[in-house]
């Protein structure tokens, strides 16, 4: 599967972002989703997944900020991200086709090209 992200830019702090991951292939419904963030100099991180049944993971931190959601027909994970901060500056990717853990980047065999985020304060 093809993954194509967008949906980044730069925010205050305080404010909201969604991103969006495009699917391709006929097969989006199969995968489990996800979505992780890496800054320069850092190990990539899991911050939010979902299974191709709806079932939702979410990262400590952004747990109470951000939501994650897929719709079928459009074949789109979205990642809705709200009261941003500082830390959450990154560049964010989607991930499709798990087979091992949900948070671990090891477990997902399709990525897209990142969307950078830039939380200013």
């Amino acid at each position: 599967v093809q993954l194509q992200a967008f949906g980044g830019g730069l925010m205050q702090a305080g404010g909201s972002l969604r991103l969006s991951c495009e699917a391709s292939g006929r097969t989006f419904r199969w995968y489990d989703m996800g979505w992780f963030r890496q800054v320069p100099g850092k190990e990539r991180e899991f911050v939010a997944g979902i299974s191709r049944s709806g079932e939702k993971w979410l990262t400590d931190s952004v747990k109470g900020r951000f939501s994650i959601s897929r719709d079928y027909s459009l074949k789109t994970v979205y990642l809705q991200m709200n009261t941003l901060n500082s830390g959450d500056t990154a560049v964010y990717y989607c991930a499709a086709d798990r087979s091992g853990p949900y948070y671990s980047i090891q477990s997902y065999r399709s990525w897209g090209q990142g969307t950078k985020v830039t939380v200013s304060s």
